[in-house]
C-alpha cells in the first residue's frame, strides 16, 4: 500500500514503531475482513496464514498454502488498505534462496512487514502439536537472505523452538536473529508470562507478540504487552473464528426453522454491507465519469 503522501505501508510502521505505545494488528484473512479491519480504527493489519488457509483451501494451517496463493491474497488486501500490512510467509518456502525471492514478491505485493519462521517445512499453526524446527544456523542464514532482498519491509523473525526446546532456546534464537539483521523478532506459543517476559525483555530489537484465543499463549490486555517490552501484537484468528461460528449459527438456524427471518440482528443490512465494501466510492466515480448520464441516453434508444 502507498498513502495519499505517498509513504509505503513499511515507511509508515517504522514511524510508527518510534513511538512508545504498542501497535495493534487484528487478524484478516481476505480483502472483506481487512477493510473492516481498518474502518474498525485499527493502525495495522495482519494477514493470517492460518486464516487464508481456511478461507481459501478451507484446510488447516498446515502449510498446504503456496507462495503464489499468500502473495495473492496480500497484494488484494493491500489494493484496498490505507494502513500498514503485515503478513505470514511461513518458512519462507524452501532454502535461502527461496526466502531471497519470496520477500521480493510480498514487498511487490505491498507488504509493510513478514514474518519468517524456523519451523522445518512443510510448517504447521504454531499453536499445533508435534513441530519442529530447523537447526538456528540454518535459520540464521535465512534472515540473511531476508534482509539483502528487502528495499524497505520490515522482517521479523519467527521461533517456534520454545516447543520443542524450552523458553531459553527460544530467547538464544531470536538474540542471534536480532544479530543476523531482523528488524522485530518474535516467538509463538510461549506458555506463561514468565515466558512473554523474557522474550519482552530482548533488548537492541523491537519484540512482537502474539494473542491466539483458544490457544497456548495467555490473553492479556494490549497495555499489559506494552508493559513487558512488546512493541506490536497481532490478534491472528479473532475474525475467522467469531465468523465462522457467526455463520454456522445462522445456518443451523436456517436449517431449522426454513427461515433467515429470526438471523437478522446477526447480520448487516444491505447498506451497511455495501458500505462496507466501497459503494459509496463506486457512485461518486459514476457521477464522475457521467456514467447515469450515458445510461439513460442507451434507454432511448
Amino acid at each position: 500500500m502507498t498513502n495519499k503522501e505517498g509513504k509505503t505501508g513499511a515507511q509508515i510502521l517504522r514511524e510508527r514503531l518510534k513511538q512508545p505505545e504498542i501497535v495493534v494488528a487484528p487478524g484478516c484473512y481476505d480483502v472483506l475482513s481487512a477493510r473492516l479491519v481498518e474502518q474498525a480504527g485499527f493502525e495495522a493489519a495482519f494477514m493470517t496464514g492460518f486464516g487464508a488457509s481456511g478461507s481459501i483451501l478451507g484446510q488447516p494451517d498446515y502449510g498446504l498454502m503456496t507462495m503464489n496463493e499468500m502473495v495473492t491474497v496480500c497484494a488484494n488486501m493491500n489494493s484496498v488498505l490505507n494502513i500498514p500490512l503485515i503478513g505470514d510467509i511461513d518458512t519462507g518456502y524452501g532454502n535461502p534462496l527461496n526466502v531471497y525471492r519470496t520477500v521480493k514478491e510480498f514487498e511487490r505485493a505491498g507488504m509493510a512487514a513478514v514474518h519468517l519462521e524456523d519451523q522445518v517445512f512443510p510448517k504447521r499453526c504454531g499453536h499445533m502439536e508435534k513441530k519442529a524446527v530447523i537447526p538456528m544456523e540454518e535459520h540464521i542464514e535465512k534472515i540473511k537472505a531476508a534482509v539483502d532482498a528487502r528495499k524497505d519491509m520490515l522482517i521479523i523473525a519467527r521461533t517456534d523452538a520454545r516447543a520443542v526446546y524450552g523458553a531459553e532456546e527460544a530467547v538464544r534464537r531470536l538474540e542471534a536473529y536480532r544479530d543476523a539483521g531482523a528488524d522485530i523478532v518474535y516467538a509463538d506459543a510461549l506458555a506463561n508470562e514468565q515466558e512473554l517476559r523474557m522474550v519482552g525483555a530482548i533488548e537492541g530489537v523491537y519484540k512482537f507478540g502474539n494473542q491466539v484465543e483458544y490457544g497456548k499463549t495467555p490473553l492479556l490486555k494490549t497495555e499489559e504487552l506494552q508493559e513487558m517490552g512488546y512493541d506490536i501484537v497481532i490478534y491472528p484468528v479473532c475474525t475467522i473464528f467469531t465468523a465462522a461460528k457467526a455463520m454456522k449459527d445462522m445456518l443451523t438456524r436456517l436449517k431449522a426453522e426454513h427461515t433467515t427471518s429470526n438471523c437478522l440482528s446477526m447480520m448487516t443490512t444491505f447498506k451497511e454491507y455495501t458500505d462496507m465494501v466501497g459503494m459509496p466510492s463506486l457512485l461518486e466515480l459514476e457521477q464522475k465519469y457521467k456514467i447515469d448520464e450515458f445510461k439513460s441516453r442507451h434507454n432511448k434508444k
